[in-house]
Formats: structure tokens, C-alpha cells, sequence
């Protein structure tokens, strides 16, 4: 269930950053920095 949580705030962070170019840019290379450790 932590992973749960954990990608519920990431969602809410996304949603929230992805209106700038930059935040989405730094969140994505985590986003996927973060998916390729969780394999």
C-alpha cells in the first residue's frame, strides 16, 4: 500500500508541475529514473 501513496502524491506533484516546461522536464527524467528502479 506505501506505493500506493507514493504514487498518488507523484500524480498530484505531476499534475501540479506539469504546467511548466521545466518542472515537467525534471519530473519526467525522475518519473523514469524511479520506474526502472521499481522493475
Amino acid at each position: 500500500m506505501k506505493g500506493t501513496a507514493i504514487m498518488a502524491t507523484v500524480a498530484l506533484g505531476a499534475a501540479y508541475l506539469l504546467r511548466n516546461e521545466k518542472s515537467r522536464n525534471k519530473l519526467m527524467n525522475q518519473f523514469k529514473s524511479m520506474a526502472s528502479v521499481m522493475k
